[in-house]
């Protein structure tokens, strides 16, 4: 296996991480690290480029090579994620229905919250049941800049009092 990269582009609501080799992205994160890199991976090039026309209104899809590294029900939980279209919101109970397990709505919170691809595998785009924003790795703040940057009518889905 190749060796890992990682590379930092700065978003307008902070410094993403991307991690991965030549072929294939391993995560992407928030972070407060702060360091200068010369990434010369074809991949993490690639997902850089497509995170910057993400934020500057010129791209919905993202078409990067990924390997997601986690439990059966987290992978089901991702992938169903992936088919939330731009612009739209649905909730941690939506995503438990559709992947089977009606019940698991905390399990499904629980495998949101681990996503290792934040923005590319959309889990902002999930809310709680009753209209609140739910809680999000990069703080909510974020979460209602990204909703509000893909034109979300989030009037409802705003932080949690």
């Amino acid at each position: 296996m190749s060796n890992f990269q990682k590379a930092y582009y700065e978003s307008p609501i902070g410094t993403i991480k991307v991690m991965g080799t030549d072929d294939l992205i391993y995560s992407i994160d928030f972070t407060d690290e702060i360091q200068k890199t010369n990434y010369n991976y074809h991949e993490i090039q690639n997902c850089i480029f497509q995170l910057d026309e993400y934020f500057t209104g010129k791209r919905k899809v993202f078409s990067i090579n990924y390997i997601l590294d986690g439990t059966d029900f987290q992978k089901r939980v991702w992938n169903e994620m992936m088919k939330i279209p731009f612009g739209k919101v649905v909730s941690y109970k939506d995503i438990a229905i559709s992947i089977g397990y009606p019940k698991a709505v905390r399990a499904v919170g629980s495998a949101v919250g681990k996503n290792p691809m934040t923005i590319i595998i959309p889990c902002h785009r999930v809310v709680k049941s009753d209209g609140k924003i739910g809680n999000y790795g990069g703080g909510q703040w974020r979460k209602l800049w990204l909703l509000d940057h893909e034109g979300n009518e989030i009037g409802a889905y705003r932080p949690d009092s």
